[in-house]
């Protein structure tokens, strides 16, 4: 394994919450305490992270430094795109110089782990490229545009993606520019290093490394907290 050097953690935090009903879903609290808190809470204390910036939009900016005051590994609270990846390249560019690695996490996954933050951190320096997911449990079809089944893939190869997704800053900003106007549409910065060419290893997750996406996941993450 490569020696470990600066890792920036890059938290996005930009969304419309659409599914919440207009709700900034970040501000809600799981037992008492927001979303987004917990999110950057699991950042600020692992070993392995050691600056943390976030993307956010321009209307939640104040209130986002407010909430999340006592955490010092936060550089900036920089202005997200209209894009996830507009948002992440905001947050990239604000850096530090000494950064070789990049961290990047949905804000609103606040069950991540300590454990799978640094084995993702770890497999990142390794390989070049990584990524947290869990295996899928249920078979899987693929349709045409009619929903007639055509395929069935391998359930045995197949993976759902989580965050952390962590790069070595260098070759992920090099296929950010390789790939120019076409890096603005993607909703996974893995498929963007993946079309570059560059490598990105599997990393076991958890199931309860869930997004908060809808109102009934407030409860299922109370539930997966259990008596913390």
């Amino acid at each position: 394994m490569a020696e470990k050097g600066f890792v920036s953690a890059v938290i996005v935090a930009a969304g419309s919450s659409r599914r919440m009903g207009g709700i900034n879903k970040l501000l809600l609290r799981i037992k008492g305490r927001e979303v987004l808190s917990r999110t950057v809470e699991a950042f600020e204390k692992n070993k392995d992270i050691n600056e943390i910036i976030i993307a956010a939009r321009a209307e939640d900016i104040d209130d986002f430094s407010a909430l999340l005051a006592e955490y010092k590994k936060i550089k900036c609270i920089v202005p997200g795109g209209e894009t996830r990846q507009k948002s992440v390249a905001a947050a990239v560019a604000m850096c530090s110089e000494q950064s070789v690695m990049l961290a990047i996490h949905d804000g609103a996954r606040p069950l991540v782990s300590q454990d799978i933050i640094s084995r993702t951190v770890d497999a990142a320096f390794e390989y070049g490229g990584a990524a947290c997911g869990v295996r899928v449990k249920d078979t899987i079809k693929v349709t045409d545009s009619n929903s007639l089944i055509t395929d069935t893939p391998d359930r045995s190869t197949l993976w759902a993606v989580h965050t952390p997704q962590c790069f070595d800053k260098v070759m992920y900003e090099r296929c950010v520019e390789s790939l120019g106007e076409k890096a603005k549409d993607m909703t996974d910065d893995c498929r963007l290093v993946e079309i570059c060419g560059g490598k990105v290893k599997m990393v076991e997750g958890s199931y309860s490394n869930i997004k908060i996406t809808t109102a009934e996941d407030i409860p299922m993450a109370e539930s997966l907290l259990g008596d913390e």
